[in-house]
């Protein structure tokens, strides 16, 4: 499965998009192309950072698929804050290149939204998870319950998400957004078998986190 109903370039770029190549054109114009390298320079980087490719979505069904692009910096067994339960957490740190669209890594029923203001230390620091600014997803599956949380970076400064308790995910769907640089952590069940380890590249939607 391969649908996507978003923009290439996602929606939450357009107006930054917009303005890096209506400043790169207007130095161009009025001083000349090599005065306006610098700005083409920030235009590329400003529309790889909101690029938002399709990704085939795995269909193995107890599949839990990643929610954003990053790095593995966390696959250990600790307390989920937000259900309180013993779980199993894996978090994927994003860098400034990596795509900042975050997915949904099953299928399931929004629970609730939490969101919490905080701090914006470095995404890959533990204590972001706790200090920093978070908004949390907790998601219901067949008796089971998963949550999500998107955690501001260093240099992040807006955590966007789309959706609201009642609310039904399909794996691979698009419900927020993060702007330059986070983290995404995901509590599971113990009985959860991890697929990934600390330091694997992993890629939203179509790389698996974990089996059910």
């Amino acid at each position: 499965m391969s649908a996507y109903p978003h923009p290439v370039i996602a929606r939450e770029g357009w107006p930054f998009v917009f303005a890096a190549l209506a400043a790169a054109v207007a130095v161009w114009v009025l001083a000349g192309f090599m005065w306006s390298v610098p700005l083409w320079l920030v235009a590329i980087f400003v529309v790889q950072f909101f690029r938002d490719p399709p990704r085939e979505v795995p269909q193995q069904p107890n599949a839990v698929l990643a929610p954003a692009d990053g790095r593995i910096v966390k696959v250990e067994k600790t307390r989920d804050p937000y259900t309180e339960r013993d779980t199993l957490l894996i978090s994927v740190f994003m860098n400034v290149f990596n795509v900042h669209s975050n997915r949904s890594p099953v299928d399931g029923v929004v629970e609730r939204i939490d969101y919490a203001p905080g701090k914006f230390i470095n995404a890959d620091l533990d204590k972001a998870s706790t200090e920093n600014e978070r908004s949390a997803m907790v998601l219901k599956l067949d008796g089971e319950r998963i949550t999500v949380v998107q955690v501001a970076g260093l240099i992040a400064r807006r955590i966007l998400c789309y959706v609201k308790a009642g609310d039904r995910l399909a794996r691979g769907q698009r419900y927020g957004f993060i702007r330059f640089g986070s983290r995404v952590d995901v509590y599971l069940p113990l009985a959860a078998r991890p697929r990934v380890a600390v330091g694997d590249r992993v890629a939203a939607t179509s790389t698996i986190l974990a089996e059910l």
